[in-house]
């Protein structure tokens, strides 16, 4: 395929790398196969304990040096990094979508979300500003700084395989940390693609070495990395699960932890929403990416007096839906990412059948032409409780629960009535059912939208959520500080020294 060879990746290929350097190793290989046909794309040797070792001690030496940069001149790298994108996008968008699965305009979007990261640290690279406070002693100045942490540790998940990892390296390389980036063993090859259209740009600039490092790998990689006390912050990206060993090993050396974990989103629709745009939020929300987003629409939370009506007119447009090779921009929705979540389909279908949810559309596997990866499933909708165990879970599959309400106050209950907190939203054209929902007692969520869908964010925002999400923050607003340690400074520019509340203290 003409996209793999524009992106120098084909057969083995090295998966650790310190910038311009890539070491082989002894450690496994991973086979990366394409859950559009099967077919195996590429391999990538992992890391191993040695490699990576070299990898850090290399990531320490380049931080004395990166960190002196003045941050606009980082910033300069970082635009230069988005000029390069913008060459790359088509190729590497077809990357994501041919290794993840995900449609051609969504693996798209995604490279476009890396060059929209890269003109807003851009511009951040001027604005690393502090404070400047009075202080209560006659000749002296009070103000706080934000100085870089070191090396910063990014482990993201199969389902954003470049644009998550973007949104934390722009930021941080402005800020004047180095990264190591941990792609998912599940789409290898989008990592060794980045970091291939970067060395370009570290070449020309001389950059140091060490800069931008790769550590591919499974579970052990990871680990490594959450346990290392010289990597002062991880940021990882994946399953609850997950999110609690990184936090547990990352707090037990007392250092930071960035958590982008589960969502269960819902969306609450009004009797007096606007029924054409709910219908969009709610069946992108809930089909887009195959249902693999951390923002897809896993719950309808719908007024009982529009409950039938709305159900009906849902159920019509998943038979429109076209499944199918997401290279096919005709297709609205590709495959799962293997067959391990086709297993978890299934099996949330069966539970949830268990549980007393009756199905309004039907799920299943996809067989024949066209589908031979066995990684085609059918969007289902299950009338369900929010109660049900399965609907309390997340399953990262294209299976919508929808439930009624009666009271504003039921569907927020509803709504926040979950273990996690990411992405939330209420179709209405009630202002005051909409500033309820955006209130202190209304959505829990560390993202509430009003007449939008629950999936997608602007890159300008601060994006994460709270409760079992982990609580982090990345991308837009003030998520930047995250990568920087704050330093409190008192300057006395007098000959005397008064002491605080006063004290006297004579000599």
């Amino acid at each position: 395929m003409d996209f793999l060879k524009t992106l120098q990746i084909q057969g083995n290929n090295p998966g650790v790398s310190t910038g311009s350097t890539w070491i082989k190793t002894k450690a496994a290989v991973i086979e990366s196969y394409s859950p559009v046909d099967g077919k195996l794309i590429g391999s990538v040797i992992a890391a191993d304990e040695k490699s990576y070792q070299t990898v850090v001690t290399t990531a320490q030496k380049a931080f004395e040096e990166w960190r002196t940069w003045p941050a606009p001149k980082r910033g300069e790298i970082v635009r230069q990094i988005g000029e390069e994108l913008r060459k790359y996008k088509m190729p590497l968008g077809k990357l994501v979508s041919y290794e993840m699965g995900k449609s051609l305009q969504e693996g798209l979007g995604e490279v476009q979300e890396m060059i929209d990261i890269c003109d807003f640290a851009v511009g951040l690279s001027r604005q690393l500003h502090g404070l400047t406070m009075h202080s209560e002693r006659p000749g002296h100045r009070m103000y706080e700084q934000y100085h870089p942490l070191g090396i910063v540790g990014i482990i993201s998940a199969f389902n954003f395989p470049v644009a998550v990892w973007s949104w934390n390296t722009m930021l941080a390389w402005v800020c004047g940390d180095v990264c190591i980036w941990k792609p998912s063993e599940k789409t290898p090859l989008c990592g060794i693609a980045c970091q291939k259209i970067i060395q370009t740009v570290f070449k020309k600039n001389n950059v140091p070495e060490g800069v931008s490092c790769l550590v591919s790998g499974g579970r052990e990689v990871g680990e490594w990395m959450s346990n290392d006390t010289r990597v002062p912050l991880v940021s990882a990206t994946g399953s609850t699960r997950m999110g609690k060993a990184v936090a547990a090993a990352v707090g037990q050396r007392l250092g930071r932890s960035l958590l982008e974990l589960g969502g269960n989103n819902a969306i609450i629709i009004s009797k007096e929403a606007d029924l054409n745009i709910a219908m969009i939020a709610a069946t992108f929300g809930a089909v887009g990416t195959a249902g693999q987003r951390c923002t897809t629409t896993r719950r309808l939370i719908i007024h009982e007096k529009i409950y039938n009506k709305f159900k009906d007119k849902l159920a019509h447009a998943y038979k429109q839906l076209k499944i199918g090779n997401p290279l096919n921009e005709k297709n609205h929705v590709g495959p799962l990412i293997d067959k391990d979540a086709v297993d978890m389909y299934l099996a949330a279908i069966e539970k949830c059948k268990a549980e007393g949810g009756k199905f309004l559309v039907e799920g299943g596997v996809l067989k024949g032409k066209g589908y031979e990866s066995g990684c085609y499933v059918k969007p289902c909708i299950a009338e369900a409780k929010n109660s049900f165990e399965i609907v309390q879970h997340e399953t990262f599959a294209p299976i919508l629960y929808i439930m009624k309400y009666k009271t504003m106050n039921e569907a927020i209950a509803l709504q926040n009535g979950v273990p996690q907190g990411l992405s939330s939203s209420i179709i209405t054209t009630n202002l005051l059912e909409a500033e309820k929902f955006l209130s202190q007692s209304g959505s829990d969520c560390g993202i509430a939208n009003v007449n939008i869908g629950t999936s997608g964010a602007e890159i300008g925002g601060a994006f994460g959520g709270e409760k079992e999400t982990g609580g982090g923050r990345e991308s837009g607003s003030d998520a930047w500080k995250v990568y920087m340690r704050r330093q409190t400074n008192t300057i006395n520019y007098t000959d005397k020294l008064p002491l605080a509340q006063g004290i006297k203290f004579d000599l």
